[in-house]
């Protein structure tokens, strides 16, 4: 059957803005039917994964009958269910840099996913993504390109028993709370509380392995004070925990971005088994650059910006390839890497050679995602969401260890309970 219509379209279009209006479903804006649907046919539909097949079929109807030339009858569910189908009616989804792997033996989920960093190395793996969630739109714009699926809304109106079941819980959980270039108010600030919803959904899902980012600042915040109630949480829910700050210059990466990167075992065994194996990789910052003549004029600083740096560096060594740093204080380094990217910071805080803004390809470089990844937003989106995202061979290095521990015990199940029932056998 030839394409009926793109999952873009569907996207845009008013009439079926309409029809998806009437469903009752607890997630129900816009957004997150879209989100229900893109990870519905990711999954092929599969009812022991996907609480909302129901749901999803409905609105597969209601797209059909947009068409002028489809007729429906009583076996439409039977037919919009085979893959192929699926394919041909919403090809964009498939045809992505990342398509979600099928027929997976272990799912996981992506919460507060950003731009999908985190999720990249676990699809390297094999892993199936069954549910992934994230608030900010454009960062939802960068998440579909790439990876074929509309991640749901804001976590807190989600709930817990609408999360497929899933053997790996991802959450590079907002750190600005605790993040030295903000306030530092931790759980006082309202997205210090999001780690409360990771604790909800493991409460009610036991999901047996666990993967949390943050920045390092976590680890002190609050006199320690902080990190502790977050260890002692997960303690008791029956996790057994380890955790380690990372540097993504020792990742081959020129930058330098430190992150605490806390693992999550049910099984005591599989925490013993786990080691953080940080592999020391040479970084080149020259690796990473582009040459100037393809560079946007617009990244060039003005003529000011660039005199002011060069008078700020008088007396220091100056090299190249180099990043120009200027910190909160107004002090100038010249470096062979960057300092940690950041969501906030000043248009030129960061100078290629003292002379121009990294590009938005640059910028996802010094994370590490690959070059396939794409960008469909503005650079000042690719800015932000960089700044907020995570060095990818960290967290691959991290995934590839996780695997090993789960590849050990020969038990990958989507049903996690039965999975935590083999690992306490």
């Amino acid at each position: 059957m030839d394409c009926l219509i793109s999952f873009a379209d569907v996207m845009t279009q008013k009439k079926f803005e309409t029809c998806i209006a009437q469903f009752d479903y607890p997630l129900s804006s816009k957004a997150n039917n879209l989100a229900m649907l893109s990870h519905y046919i990711h999954t092929k539909g599969n009812g022991d994964i996907n609480p909302y097949q129901k749901k999803a079929l409905s609105l597969i109807d209601e797209i059909l009958s947009l068409q002028e030339n489809v007729e429906i009858d009583s076996s439409n569910k039977l037919i919009v269910n085979e893959p192929e189908f699926q394919y041909n009616l919403f090809s964009d989804l498939f045809e992505v840099p990342f398509p979600t792997p099928r027929n997976a033996e272990l799912k996981y989920i992506d919460l507060f996913a950003g731009m999908g960093g985190i999720r990249v190395p676990f699809d390297e793996l094999g892993y199936q993504c069954v549910f992934s969630s994230e608030w900010d739109a454009k960062a939802c714009e960068t998440y579909y390109a790439n990876f074929g699926v509309v991640p749901f809304g804001d976590i807190t109106k989600i709930h817990a028993e609408d999360i497929p079941h899933h053997d790996v819980l991802l959450a590079g959980f907002p750190c600005q709370a605790f993040s030295i270039m903000g306030k530092m108010q931790g759980f006082a600030d309202t997205r210090g509380t999001m780690f409360f919803e990771i604790e909800r959904i493991l409460k009610y899902h036991k999901t047996p392995y666990i993967l949390l980012e943050n920045v390092k600042q976590l680890v002190g915040h609050d006199g320690g004070r902080t990190f502790k109630v977050i260890l002692e949480r997960l303690s008791d829910l029956g996790y057994y925990v380890k955790w380690q700050v990372l540097n993504a210059l020792d990742f081959g990466l020129p930058q330098k971005r430190e992150r605490v990167i806390i693992v999550g075992f049910l099984d005591k065994n599989d925490c013993d088994a786990f080691s953080f194996d940080v592999p020391h990789i040479q970084y080149n910052l020259s690796s990473i650059l582009e040459n100037d003549s393809k560079v946007d004029k617009s990244l060039f600083a003005s003529e000011h910006i660039v005199k002011r740096r060069q008078e700020q560096t008088l007396g220091k060594e100056v090299f190249f390839p180099s990043i120009w740093h200027e910190n909160k204080a107004g002090n100038v380094s010249v470096l062979d890497y960057s300092c940690a990217l950041r969501t906030g910071a000043s248009y030129n805080y960061l100078l290629v050679n003292g002379i121009r803004r990294p590009t938005s390809r640059e910028l996802l470089r010094l994370q590490g995602f690959p070059e396939k990844f794409r960008i469909v937003v503005s650079h000042q989106d690719i800015r932000r969401q960089t700044g907020n995202s995570v060095a990818v061979p960290m967290i691959r290095m991290v995934a590839q260890n996780i695997n090993n521990v789960i590849k050990s015990k020969k038990h990958g199940t989507s049903k996690a309970q039965r999975l935590k029932e083999v690992a306490d056998a």
